[in-house]
């Protein structure tokens, strides 16, 4: 009697996902300070700075109270973070 071989698993692909949109992704603080390299506190003091042109958070909720929570758009972190790099790149006149 032949004893039995144990089945060779195959190889079933990953069901693809849908397409990422960075453009409707929301984010907390936390991946915003690791994205821009800096602090809550700073990324709230550029948020005050209009001349700074962060980009201002999305309420995730009805609440006024102080510490509500927000979100931002990861799109728009992405784009002032690039705004950033040109910026270092462009030579002072």
């Amino acid at each position: 009697m032949k004893a039995p071989t144990a089945e060779i698993p195959r190889f079933n692909p990953p069901t693809p996902s849908p397409m990422f949109d960075a453009s409707s992704t929301l984010i907390r603080m936390p991946e915003v300070e690791r994205i821009v390299g800096m602090k809550r506190s700073t990324i709230y003091k550029l948020m005050q700075r209009t001349d700074s042109g962060f980009p201002l958070p999305v309420k995730l909720s009805d609440s006024t109270a102080r510490g509500a929570p927000v979100a931002w758009v990861l799109s728009e972190i992405q784009t002032w973070a690039r705004s950033r790099i040109e910026a270092r790149n462009q030579v002072a006149a």
